[in-house]
């Protein structure tokens, strides 16, 4: 099984990935081949950089070249001159070494309880049967399910995809969601930004549907090669420490040179070498700026109390002073700079404009029409219909959690369903596959399952075109003359979006069961 890690299965075609891998393209493992796989693979994590010991990150707080000098200065000054003084030059010392090892903690501590909460689940299909497990328990050859707002668990070899774009900005960089075709067999020396018929670990579903099969995890991945190299990379210094190193050396050097100069003029004026010897360690000492590094290191907190009040995480103290260092940044505008969020702003439904109020994905706001609010049912049954028609031709999801309104998938088609709450109407996924058995989606799929997967693949069309066709299913299904008419009405469909293909201003779709009129 270890020796499979390493093939180009962007090469590959799907059944002779499925056939290496063990792997049923519809039942996925049995339970007997994922304990096995997983006795032998291990978890789905990546191993965690080996971390230094709180013994050793308080150590670590006195390697400073300007606290060596601070040290040797210490130890002399006990000798030489007063134990007082010398106490007085540690206790400065401490001070720094403790403030700079509690800061430390305090985000090592942050770092680890917002890893533990970000845990990433996946849709996985064993034995036949669909279920949520956490993404550490995916095994090589476990099948996972896709769809828009899913983070990929693990690297994928795709056997089904549909109209399937990724973000892959976490490995290439690339701010444009990829579209995906599980079809696809690219040649070996393709590289990882090319190939569409992957889906890698920590990339994120934007759009669409699909079904791969496990090819790599943990450390075996795309990403978990990323960690390594970071893992073993050197650490640089910060411009701060660079500028501290100079000014120690600087403040060593003009130390050293003027215990020399008093030594020597003490020497030829005949004075006794070893009170010349006091005086110049004394001189020596004094030129020390004990409070220095104490007064770095709070300065430096404070700037990381500032920064964690806009919830950033600063690891290490001198990292906060680099922000200051920073002359140009280039950056990806969009979730960036900016919210990657969108919203309605305008309708324009029988020849008349409304303003649409509220911004974010809040659904707060109302419809105007010259100024006045306005209700869509009463006001133009247009203005209604096309929101209900953004609502159904739909692939995101919105939700509340802890007070704060969180959207998965494409910003323009939650915009669509946003407005549509901000009036009353119910989601596409409540209206179209629903949550508790009572979805179209559901009931069509019990008895006509033909039927319902026919208009599920219109749900998602790639043409954008998609709304619905509102009638309430015991008239649509009441006899086979009814289900022959929605057969020809997807066949009519179909034509009609290679016809007006790139015509991204109709909006025809399909819905059956519930009155979106009713915002049931």
């Amino acid at each position: 099984m270890q020796t499979l890690l390493s093939r180009h299965w962007h090469h590959l075609p799907t059944d002779e990935v499925l056939q290496l891998l063990e792997t049923h393209p519809q039942t996925g493992l049995d339970i007997f081949a994922v304990k096995h796989r997983q006795e032998e693979l291990g978890r789905n994590v990546l191993t965690p950089r080996r971390g230094k010991s709180p013994l050793m990150r308080f150590l670590l707080q006195f390697n400073n070249p300007l606290i060596y000098i601070l040290l040797v200065a210490t130890v002399v000054t006990a000798f030489v001159k007063d134990i007082v003084d010398a106490a007085i030059i540690f206790a400065a010392v401490l001070v720094n070494a403790i403030i700079g090892y509690i800061q430390e903690s305090r985000a090592e501590r942050a770092i680890e309880a917002l890893a533990q909460a970000m845990t990433t689940e996946a849709t996985v299909i064993r034995g036949g049967k669909t279920q949520r497990i956490p993404a550490a328990e995916l095994t090589l050859g476990d099948l996972v399910a896709l769809k828009a707002g899913d983070k990929v668990p693990a690297d994928l070899r795709l056997i089904r995809s549909r109209d399937l774009q990724i973000a892959e900005a976490a490995l290439t960089g690339e701010s444009v969601p990829v579209a995906k075709d599980a079809s696809l067999v690219l040649a070996p020396e393709m590289v990882l930004a090319d190939r569409r018929n992957m889906a890698y670990a920590s990339t994120l579903v934007t759009y669409g549907t699909g079904v791969g099969v496990v090819t790599a995890i943990g450390d075996h991945t795309e990403v978990g090669r990323i960690s390594q190299l970071i893992s073993s990379a050197e650490e640089l210094q910060t411009p701060l420490t660079r500028k501290i190193a100079q000014f120690s050396r600087l403040v060593l050097y003009a130390i050293l040179a003027l215990a020399a100069v008093t030594f020597a003029i003490g020497v030829l004026r005949r004075q006794p070498a070893v009170d010349t010897f006091t005086a110049a360690i004394a001189l020596a000492v004094a030129m020390i700026p004990e409070g220095l590094p104490a007064a770095l290191t709070v300065t430096l907190a404070i700037g990381v109390s500032r920064m964690a009040q806009r919830r950033a995480i600063i690891r290490k103290l001198p990292a906060v002073e680099t922000l200051g260092s920073v002359t140009i940044i280039s950056s990806d505008k969009t979730g960036t700079l900016t919210q990657n969020q969108m919203t309605v702003q305008e309708i324009y439904a029988a020849g008349v404009t409304y303003r649409v109020t509220g911004t974010g994905y809040a659904p707060t706001g109302e419809i105007r029409r010259n100024g006045t609010a306005v209700d869509p049912g009463a006001e133009n049954v247009a203005l209604r219909e096309t929101l209900v028609a953004g609502l159904l031709c739909n692939d995101s999801a919105l939700a509340q959690a802890d007070g704060t309104w969180r959207a998965e998938g494409d910003p323009t088609e939650v915009a669509l369903i946003v407005a549509g709450r901000k009036v009353g109407l119910a989601s596409a996924e409540a209206l179209w596959r629903g949550t508790d058995g009572t979805g179209v989606r559901q009931l069509l799929a019990s008895e006509h399952g033909a039927l319902a997967e026919k208009l599920d693949q219109a749900y998602v069309d790639t043409r954008k075109r998609l709304a619905a066709l509102q009638r309430p299913l015991g008239e649509a299904l009441a006899d086979p003359a009814a289900r022959q008419e929605l057969d020809a009405l997807y066949d009519s469909l179909d034509r009609l979006h290679r016809l007006h293909e790139g015509d991204l201003s109709r909006a025809l779709g399909i819905a059956l069961g519930f009155n979106a009129h009713d915002g049931d």
